[in-house]
């Protein structure tokens, strides 16, 4: 209990939270914008490693590093489009395409390492975003413009869906397409900006991880964030201020399993638990949360215009 007690009052354990969180909230943010117009996205795996892989090599190259960000965020939009092409324009399965996806992205990121670094066995490194200390805000003065970013994200994405015509738009297409199609909108191409928008966001989750947590681009750097992501809006409800929340909290789990790791050793209790804690309290909260979960009533559903 006193090591604990030691690890929560420590400042650093709070910015380490905050910074693994951070990903985590931009990837969420773009698989909810996604699922709110009704299309789910499992390419988000496959995309943050792309994102993670072209943000890094641009800045590598001499681009800037907010160019680098605005690369990986073309990258994801890329993939978003071929996504929205098969699901929205071709009504094939979401599923399948999403797997295709995060296939192809991975294997062509790894290609483009090998083939820009054929004879590297260590990654060359790049100087990432410099901590906002000018900021006086205990905590996030000590995270990079990037974090900022995907806090400001969240109100701004709650704004633009509760608050705004093109949000309303977005999710009449995720609950009642045929609705919105009598109404005047185009169901295909909402649809297509919203997973274009949202896989662009996951592309910038990846690009955090070289840009800003680490220097590099290593291979099995996402690690499965993405599928936590899509894990996440479940327990958001497809909603920014709870995906904000959900992310912070496995964020927190993630952090403490590793100091608890450090300051009790593995005398006491495996590390394997202490790895495997944060994915078990998500499942836990997973269970406890699907069941009041209003999906988007036309998630997963193609629709085709004019059909009945």
């Amino acid at each position: 209990m006193t090591e604990l007690l030691d690890i929560l009052a420590n400042p650093a354990f709070w910015i380490a939270t905050l910074r693994t969180g951070t990903p985590l909230i931009l990837g969420t943010l773009g698989v909810l914008m996604c699922e709110r117009a009704g299309v789910l996205n499992l390419g988000i795996e496959g995309i943050m490693v792309a994102g993670a892989f072209t943000g890094w090599l641009a800045v590598y190259l001499g681009l800037p590093l907010w160019a680098g960000v605005g690369v990986a965020a073309l990258t994801g939009a890329a993939f978003g489009l071929l996504h929205a092409l098969l699901t929205v324009g071709l009504a094939l399965s979401q599923h399948v395409s999403g797997l295709g996806i995060t296939m192809l992205a991975t294997a062509l990121s790894y290609f483009g390492y090998r083939v820009s670094f054929p004879k590297v066995n260590t990654p060359p490194t790049i100087t990432p975003f410099a901590e906002m200390a000018w900021l006086p805000v205990p905590i996030l003065q000590n995270q990079t413009p990037l974090t900022l970013l995907a806090l400001l994200l969240v109100p701004a994405i709650a704004y633009l869906l509760n608050r705004t015509p093109a949000g309303l738009s977005l999710r009449m297409v995720g609950e009642n397409p045929r609705a919105a199609e009598g109404q005047g909108v185009s169901v295909a191409a909402t649809r297509t900006a919203a997973i274009v928008a949202g896989s662009a966001l996951m592309g910038v989750a990846g690009a955090f991880l070289t840009l800003s947590a680490f220097n590099a681009f290593f291979f099995n750097m996402v690690n499965g964030r993405g599928w936590i992501c899509v894990a996440l809006v479940v327990f958001a409800s497809w909603r920014p201020g709870k995906a904000l929340l959900g992310a912070l909290l496995f964020a927190f789990f993630d952090a403490l399993q590793l100091r608890l790791q450090q300051a009790t050793g593995e005398a006491i209790v495996p590390y394997q638990l202490y790895l495997m804690l944060p994915y078990a309290l998500s499942i836990l909260a997973l269970v406890l949360v699907a069941r009041r979960a209003a999906y988007p009533q036309a998630l997963m559903k193609p629709y085709r215009k004019g059909e009945r």
